[in-house]
């Protein structure tokens, strides 16, 4: 069997590198050609061209390198054409991908597969139609994403998602952190105002003010921060201007970030995939996010559910608390974050629930995603 796999970005190498030795465990005479990072090529596969190429994001970014992007498409397309692969798996980065697998759906008949589903059920459900028009399978995530896709006419399969197969920290990790920083016994707040330079300048100061009447209920509280390199120099400065002297560690140091997640009592945090790598942890939060004021306004009007927390969607609970947009506001946060440190066993359950849901206990998200696009391949070709 011969796979065509693209992935463009580091969650999506780690998608496919998982999905690659799924596949080899099933079926070990199978080929890959594609492009991807170091994960995938580790896992076998000889990359194209390095996936950095396509690692582009913003509008800003995309229009600066919009011909050296398209050409990448359309050489990309034209390889895969020519290949006439068994199978074509695009992994998230639609920009590149859909691109690619139109081109290929217009001169071949190679099944074309999309691994993560856009967010339909948040806003724009119009992609979904759009991509029935060369995507034949999506690969899911999130156990309710099904049906989206399956209305606009796709196979879907939710295969589980990859946090339930990440290591964490045990007890004595944790225990070990605070020692190392000599946090004692004392409490512990994880904040994690994002991992871009727009998100940092905007949530850090609302979240430094959102601490302060935190620090004032409970003098004792200890802070960490994990920063990603690129936005570390940023959060370092951000912080000069807080009541209190947080620590902050670099999120490239895994140990220490799965110690610190382990070891904290309650988390703020930016919206995003963090709270399911909280919940994984079993660490309760409060989610706040704030965007530019033309965004805010766009998505504010297309937003189609009444939460952006994936614990709380996963987990059909409003457990979590969060303050998006307009609500994203130093004092309700604030009181938010107060109630959590003194009563934080509220959230456990729909965090449980949450990791059960995503496929925890079960066969790895990889696994299943091959043996997902094996039947595929089987239902359409019977000969596969």
């Amino acid at each position: 069997m011969r796979v065509f796999i693209i992935a463009g970005e580091p969650s999506g190498d780690k998608l496919g590198a998982a999905l690659m030795e799924g596949l080899q465990t099933l079926l070990p005479d199978v080929r890959f050609d594609g492009i991807g990072g170091a994960r995938m090529i580790e896992a076998g596969l000889k990359s194209r061209f390095p996936m950095e190429e396509i690692s582009i994001m913003g509008i800003s970014e995309i229009l600066s390198q919009y011909r050296h992007l398209k050409r990448r498409i359309s050489q990309t397309a034209e390889t895969i054409i020519g290949a006439n692969p068994d199978v074509l798996i695009t992994i998230d980065l639609p920009e590149f991908s859909l691109r690619v697998a139109k081109l290929v759906k217009a001169q071949s008949h190679v099944r074309c597969v999309h691994y993560v589903a856009p967010t339909v059920w948040a806003w724009r459900s119009g992609r979904a139609v759009k991509m029935a028009r060369h995507i034949d399978q999506v690969l899911a995530l999130l156990p309710f994403e099904p049906p989206y896709m399956e209305a606009a006419g796709m196979r879907c399969d939710f295969v589980g998602h990859p946090v339930v197969t990440d290591p964490q920290a045990s007890a004595k990790d944790a225990q070990a952190f605070r020692l190392e920083h000599g946090i004692g016994g004392a409490p512990l707040a994880l904040v994690l105002p994002g991992s871009r330079r727009g998100e940092v300048s905007r949530l850090a100061p609302v979240f430094g003010e959102a601490l302060a009447p935190a620090l004032q209920a409970r003098p004792d509280l200890r802070v960490v921060i994990p920063a990603a390199a690129p936005v570390e120099h940023l959060v370092r400065e951000a912080v000069k201007s807080w009541s209190l002297e947080p620590l902050v560690i670099r999120s490239e140091d895994k140990a220490q970030k799965r110690a610190a997640f382990k070891a904290a009592d309650v988390a703020l945090a930016a919206s995003g995939t963090v709270s399911l790598e909280l919940a994984a942890a079993g660490t309760p939060m409060v989610i706040a996010y704030d965007m530019n004021w033309l965004s805010r306004q766009v998505i504010g009007r297309m937003l189609k559910v009444d939460t952006v927390t994936l614990v709380n969607l996963v987990s059909e609970t409003r457990a979590v608390p969060e303050f998006i947009g307009a609500d994203c506001v130093p004092d309700r946060i604030a009181d938010a974050l107060l109630a959590l440190i003194n009563n934080p066993s509220g959230q456990a359950e729909a965090m449980a629930l949450t990791m059960q849901r995503l496929g925890q206990g079960g066969d790895a998200p990889g696994l299943r995603a091959a043996r997902a696009v094996l039947d595929g391949l089987s239902a359409a070709h019977p000969r596969h």
